[in-house]
């Protein structure tokens, strides 16, 4: 148990021992690849010449093979023929186990703190072979002292080169097919979800709703916040404390969760480096009118970090009949012109006009519009695409490229596979749907994409489906409101540093969290699904990874390498500074050294810098606390009164918690004390709150005790009044949110006991307050309420 007491210094032999049989020192899960640099293995681009039996996949690319060689031969030249003949196969294995995948296993090197083993980790029938052979190259394959020690007693020896893990030795290890198999690809569970994990790359954001770059050879990268601002960011991740871009006085929004009025969305001019333009679509109220506005701007010529907010001319201004539905999408495509992603105009059911907003081409919401910007310092602010598919069409808008949509919410465009640039060019689109389905959809020039007579793959509007003319493409893909209630839309991953996620479309749900992939079959053209993970056990277990992430997924990334990202926050407010970008990671297998390498070009800095520090970690491999004393037997009552009633701060513990995948946060369940006779009875209407992953006990799903059982309630017509009721029955003097759509996990082993509750906040329980009657619901619990609690009038960040 070396590796284990080592770990965890000097917490006590028995404490060490009992956690390296809960978390180090059990068989492995999982397979952890991982390499002596603390970095996931790759394919070598050259072919390795010694260490052969890594040449495919492992952890040393052609220089470090040749490396490898001289260190070989340097020893061998100090034996005979006799010697060499005995001695060579060991040596040779041995020293190449510095390319083995599981290289920091066999090494011991998975705690970057502490020394690298000399020799790896042998299996004892390996190690008595070599020292019954060959134990004279012991001095010159180590030159550790304790293995001088030992080197002439075989036990010793052999109990000093064994691993903690047994699995992990030499040379059992390569017949291990719980290690082997799949080697090298992104790694699944039994329900196919992929395992893959994240870095934390900036924090602290309001509402991060775009992360783009300007693709002028700097690797910076900007990040819009709701309210107007947007951040530079440098290669190094330190924030420019001066902003880029401040619109916030023009912007139109609110603190209200999931306003979804504000700025929507920035992109770049393709020839930026050279004429500094970029261009914004943001709300904005004219008189008592809403609008969405497309401006453009230009950089200042004294300054590459900073906006020259005089420069703003304004491209086009449409009007948004209700404050939803705003779309918010710009991008370039390959063929220049300027992508602009509307919605229809928001309420439900797209009620504008006889067919609705999406389905009339004289209108201009609802649409993909494509325009030409280019070469309008004189004329027009910006023409018509000779080729757009309406422009000889009198009932449509000339500047109609699609229609049909409902509201798009972050689309991309697609690099193209790194070799046979296969698939350069797709836009794709998340399409948040109505109440039944989200879709992900190709742009397709002239198409109609079938909202509002189709939601997903089914009829909404079954009259206008009906219609033989309607003639709509459908998505690649569309998943029902069980699995999350508003798609973001995401990425095909292109970039360089996880060669097995090329290909690979990756995008989210704003409501559920859920990150999902799809991969195109080649032969077939059809897309398969599954679902995002995050890395389970040891497989985030690298350096600066971890594996959670903010529930609310508002947009994702490409930096300028082609890196994948996506932002997300624990409180969907434009002014709650929760909000996180995190990059996309595979432990699995990443791209050879030096192949992926960039020199970024100077970045003229006249800002102050803000060095970035990251807050995140990650769950799950967390040491345990010290045993608090257990109270006296005259308490006991009182404390497991406590644990199930869930009261406020400063009297109660940690309630148990519940997570749905994926992790808002990651907490310890905490087991209830055993219960005695004295404890009093539970009297119905009394509420717990339970499920956030803090363990924070102002806040959770609500649960309702009656009739001698704990249930849910369900979020319709949940409001703030309702909220009051269970925080002041729980001693807070006021409710700071109502949640919703299981914010705080589903009750799934629990009834749903109450529906369409309407409280005027002065009841003293929920039971008082109107309901369709205890165990009556129309609902699931994907609709289980929840509240946050408080004393002030603030919003607590999550």
């Amino acid at each position: 148990m070396r590796q284990c007491v080592r770990v965890l210094g000097g917490l006590g032999v028995l404490w060490a021992l009992t956690v390296c049989v809960l978390v180090l020192c059990v068989a492995p899960a999982a397979p952890h690849p991982q390499c002596l640099d603390f970095k996931p293995p790759f394919r070598p681009l050259r072919e390795l010449q010694f260490c052969v039996m890594y040449k495919e996949f492992g952890c040393c690319d052609y220089v470090k093979d040749q490396q490898l060689r001289a260190k070989y031969y340097r020893i061998m030249d100090n034996f005979d023929y006799y010697g060499y003949a005995n001695c060579a196969g060991f040596v040779l294995e041995m020293i190449c186990q510095e390319c083995s995948p599981f290289a920091a296993h066999l090494f011991d090197a998975e705690d970057p703190t502490t020394p690298i083993r000399t020799i790896p980790g042998l299996c004892p029938d390996y190690c008595s072979q070599f020292w019954n052979k060959c134990r004279s190259t012991i001095p010159l394959l180590s030159d550790d002292p304790h293995i001088a020690k030992v080197k002439e007693d075989q036990t010793r020896l052999c109990r000093y080169l064994e691993l903690d893990d047994a699995d992990y030795c030499y040379p059992h290890l390569l017949s291990d097919q719980k290690l082997t198999l799949n080697l090298g690809r992104v790694q699944s569970d039994v329900d196919g979800c992929l395992q893959l994990c994240l870095e934390e790359v900036a924090n602290g954001l309001r509402n991060p709703l775009a992360m783009v770059h300007a693709n002028d050879g700097t690797h910076r990268f900007f990040v819009a916040e709701q309210v107007g601002l947007v951040w530079t960011y440098l290669p190094d991740r330190s924030k420019l404390e001066k902003p880029f871009l401040n619109i916030t006085k023009a912007v139109l929004t609110s603190s209200w969760e999931g306003d979804e009025r504000g700025f929507l969305g920035l992109t770049f001019h393709p020839k930026h480096k050279y004429n500094r333009k970029l261009y914004v679509y943001y709300s904005v109220e004219v008189g008592f009118d809403e609008r969405i506005r497309i401006s453009e701007f230009q950089v200042s010529a004294h300054d590459m970090n900073v906006v020259d907010h005089a420069s703003e001319r304004v491209i086009l201004e449409i009007d948004e009949p209700a404050s939803n539905h705003n779309g918010g999408q710009l991008l370039f495509s390959d063929d220049g012109y300027l992508y602009v992603f509307t919605g229809d105009g928001g309420m439900a059911g797209d009620p504008f006009g006889k067919y609705g907003n999406a389905q009339n081409k004289s209108a201009l919401l609802g649409k993909v519009l494509r325009i030409d910007v280019n070469d309008n310092s004189r004329g027009p602010l910006y023409r018509i695409p000779p080729d757009n598919p309406f422009v000889h069409d009198r009932g449509a808008r000339p500047e109609v490229y699609a229609y049909g949509v409902r509201n798009m919410w972050r689309c991309s465009v697609d690099r193209g596979d790194p070799r046979t640039k296969e698939g350069k060019g797709r836009i794709f689109c998340g399409d948040v749907g109505q109440n039944k389905f989200e879709e992900i959809d190709i742009i397709e020039k002239g198409r109609n994409f079938g909202w509002r007579a189709k939601e997903g793959f089914s009829c909404y509007d079954k009259k206008l489906c009906a219609n033989s003319s309607l003639d709509d493409v459908l998505p690649i893909f569309a998943y029902p409101h069980k699995m999350g209630k508003s798609v973001t839309g995401g990425y095909v991953y292109r970039g360089c540093e996880y060669p097995n996620m090329n290909g690979m479309y990756i995008f989210g749900d704003f409501m559920s969290g859920r990150l999902m992939s799809l991969q195109e079959d080649r032969n077939t053209g059809k897309w398969k699904y599954n679902e995002v993970c995050m890395g389970k056990g040891m497989t985030c277990a690298f350096p600066g990874l971890i594996n959670n992430y903010y529930q609310y997924i508002i947009s994702f990334a490409e930096d300028e390498a082609g890196e994948l990202y996506f932002m997300s926050t624990g409180v969907p407010s434009a002014t709650s500074p929760s909000g996180v970008v995190y990059k996309v990671v595979d432990p699995s297998r990443r791209a050879p050294p030096r192949q992926c390498h960039y020199d970024p070009l100077p970045v003229r800095v006249k800002s102050n810098l803000i060095k970035f520090v990251p807050q995140e970690t990650l769950t799950g491999l967390e040491q345990p606390h010290k045993a608090e004393p257990q109270p006296t037997d005259s308490s006991d009552w009182l404390q497991e009164l406590i644990d199930r009633l869930g009261l406020p701060d400063g009297a109660t513990p940690p309630l148990p918690t519940t997570t749905t995948k994926p992790p808002r946060r990651k907490g310890r369940r905490r087991k209830g004390q055993t219960r005695r006779e004295s404890v009093p009875e539970l009297q119905n209407g009394m509420v717990r709150l339970v499920g956030d992953e803090k363990g924070q006990r102002d806040r959770g799903r609500v649960e309702l005790y009656v009739n001698g059982e704990w249930g849910t309630v369900c979020d319709d017509l949940w409001n703030i009044n309702n909220a009051e009721v269970v925080c002041r029955q729980l001693g807070f003097t006021r409710a700071l949110k109502a949640a919703k759509n299981s914010e705080f996990g589903e009750g799934k082993d629990l009834r749903i006991l109450l529906d369409d509750v309407q409280c005027d906040g002065t009841e003293s329980g929920l039971l008082d307050c109107q309901h369709t009657g205890v165990g009556i619901n129309n609902c699931a619990h994907y609709e289980d309420a929840g509240v946050i609690c408080g004393t002030s009038d603030h919003i607590i960040e999550v």
